[in-house]
């Protein structure tokens, strides 16, 4: 099979090309990433002198090459999107271009070439909120309260709209909080574990309570390697690793980890619009696919904190290209 990986320089994205690479070794992928602040293409070092690995440095909106790529493979899976809430809070004009129209670009292409898949991958975010019970279903309605997630929804609605109306071989997955290596330091985990390594304390928003279920980004490529080839056209899959935390949970897990007490703690005013808990049912995935989370929070998130602390450079060379940029 030949893939079109979008987006695949990213965090999940590059996590998700070395899985296919590793797994099955006849495949071939094409990683199509625009590089923007968060695309890291030093994520698949270890990857780069693969014969079955070709890197594109393009953008999903470009209406031309989008699809000299999409006719010479068999798949798509889109990764390619902004994805920080905050960001999308003050300038949300570049999270309806790259979410929205590029997401319809890829489909277009996807459409006229006939594409035997094509794999949206979505977030849980685009249901809104949840009170201290139940959970997000595949059924539940959309009700996105920040840019971003209106953003995704709005390419979900159009996945479904080319499935319903030309029948495209279309899946759509929607995942709960990833954390894992090669995660851009803005987020949460890495960008607490990055103040640390700092000396600096970390900020936590409001009080701390806002809960999310966390899911380690190889099971996360695992259940989208799954959906890509088991999965029933036309279909949404929930993905989640049923470790609800709130931040103060975790964040006093990366104090414990690297030897810090409380005091390292700065509270925040609260996020805009912040969603107060999300949760996922897993139960289709499971049921349907016989997908299940292979890694426990506690033996990924000890995994996780080990890897940047291993890996400084890394995080170094990320705050070096990102100072270079102002």
């Amino acid at each position: 099979m030949k893939l079109l990986v979008t987006g695949g320089a990213g965090f999940i994205g590059s996590c998700f090309v070395r899985h296919i690479l590793n797994k099955y070794p006849d495949y071939k992928v094409i990683n199509l990433d625009a590089l923007t602040y968060a695309g890291n293409i030093e994520n698949l070092d270890d990857v780069k002198g693969n014969p079955n690995y070709t890197f594109v440095h393009g953008n999903i909106c470009d209406k031309n090459l989008v699809p000299e790529l999409v006719e010479q493979v068999d798949a798509v899976v889109n990764f390619a999107a902004e994805s920080h809430v905050d960001r999308s809070i003050t300038g949300p004009e570049i999270f309806i271009e790259t979410n929205v129209k590029g997401t319809l670009n890829l489909l277009q292409a996807a459409k006229e070439c006939k594409i035997q898949r094509y794999l949206q991958v979505s977030t849980d975010e685009v249901y809104g909120t949840l009170d201290k019970d139940g959970y997000f279903y595949e059924t539940t309605p959309l009700a996105p309260n920040s840019p971003y997630s209106a953003s995704k929804a709005s390419a979900d609605m159009l996945v479904r709209a080319y499935y319903e109306t030309y029948k495209m071989p279309v899946l759509t997955t929607r995942c709960s909080n990833n954390y894992g290596p090669y995660q851009y330091p803005e987020k949460l985990i890495p960008f607490f574990i990055s103040q640390l390594l700092k000396g600096e304390k970390v900020p936590v928003y409001g009080d701390g309570l806002n809960v999310r279920d966390w899911l380690y980004v190889y099971d996360h490529c695992a259940a989208i390697d799954t959906v890509l080839h088991k999965g029933r056209i036309g279909e949404v899959y929930n993905i989640g690793g049923h470790n609800e935390k709130t931040n103060l949970e975790i964040t006093k897990i990366i104090l414990d980890a690297m030897g810090k007490d409380e005091s390292y703690i700065k509270y925040v005013d609260d996020r805009l619009g912040h969603d107060r808990r999300y949760a996922i049912c897993n139960d289709k995935i499971q049921s349907e696919l016989g997908w299940m989370p292979s890694v426990t929070f506690e033996q990924g998130i000890k995994l996780t904190i080990d890897w940047y602390l291993n890996n400084q450079q890394w995080i170094k060379n990320i705050e070096n290209k990102k100072a270079s940029l102002v």
